[in-house]
């Protein structure tokens, strides 16, 4: 059975969209400071997580099929990857609904367009590539936002999504012991309360979802190729399967809007 049979039986898009818990005060009240260190400072920790982070950015880098390309990055933080495309495209749209990353960044002059939801893209706008880096494990309606991107996407257009192996065992010691105690110390609270809230997806659902709508997907997984001792993977979708997304996109906006 391929993933496209298992999907469209239910076995997945049924969870979805998702709903987080809402964190404790305590949580909350450090939330926005927390998250700007993540991805622009912080402790020792996040330092060399982003640096781990660095392969995810170089695949994306390295995914280009052209010079000139128009590119749209989803959740694109704080810009941070924008230099690694080092000019490869005629225009660079973002996808960020955190603004005040967007507005820390040195890199925002370089913008065609900024968004706060995919949804908002007009219909008719069309990419060469769409990227991401370890943004699709916190979206709570995964299915929604993959097949909108396959929409997006030119006849040779291409979807390129690095995630953390979220799921695996080397995934989990490394927060566990190497950003979490971090927190902890700063904070005082659980890091594993916070990931659970951010983190919304495994890889192996992400991979489901992409490989339902799109016909041609590679994956690669850093640093050994098995899931289990693998900290991130990274996807390379082409050929979108444009009547799934159209249908998927269709018959969700049913169910969740029964008068229309």
């Amino acid at each position: 059975m391929t993933h496209a049979d298992r999907t469209s039986e239910g076995t997945l898009f049924g969870q979805f969209p998702k709903h987080r818990q809402p964190l404790p005060n305590e949580y909350l009240s450090i939330y926005d400071s927390e998250y700007l260190a993540n991805r622009t400072a912080g402790g020792l920790g996040n330092r060399i997580a982003r640096t781990l982070e660095s392969w995810m950015h170089k695949k994306a880098a390295t995914s280009a099929g052209a010079q000139s390309e128009t590119i749209l990055e989803l959740g694109a933080g704080s810009l941070n990857h924008l230099p690694w495309e080092e000019g490869s495209y005629t225009s660079y749209d973002v996808v960020e609904p955190f603004r005040k990353l967007l507005d820390t960044s040195a890199n925002l002059g370089l913008v065609r367009h900024t968004y706060a939801q995919l949804s908002e893209i007009p219909n008719e706008a069309q990419y060469d590539r769409i990227i991401s880096v370890a943004v699709l494990e916190h979206l709570l309606d995964l299915p929604a936002e993959i097949a909108r991107s396959g929409l997006y996407l030119r006849e040779k257009g291409r979807f390129c999504a690095g995630v953390p192996s979220e799921g695996s065992w080397l995934w989990k010691m490394a927060w566990k012991y190497g950003t979490g105690p971090g927190f902890t110390r700063r904070t005082g609270l659980d890091y594993e309360k916070l990931m659970r809230h951010e983190h919304v997806n495994s890889v192996d659902e992400i991979e489901e979802c992409i490989r339902y709508f799109f016909d041609d997907v590679t994956m690669k997984r850093f640093p050994l190729p098995a899931k289990s001792f693998s900290l991130y993977s990274f996807f390379i979708a082409a050929r979108p399967n444009k009547e799934r997304c159209e249908n998927f996109l269709e018959n969700a906006c049913k169910q969740r809007n029964p008068s229309l």
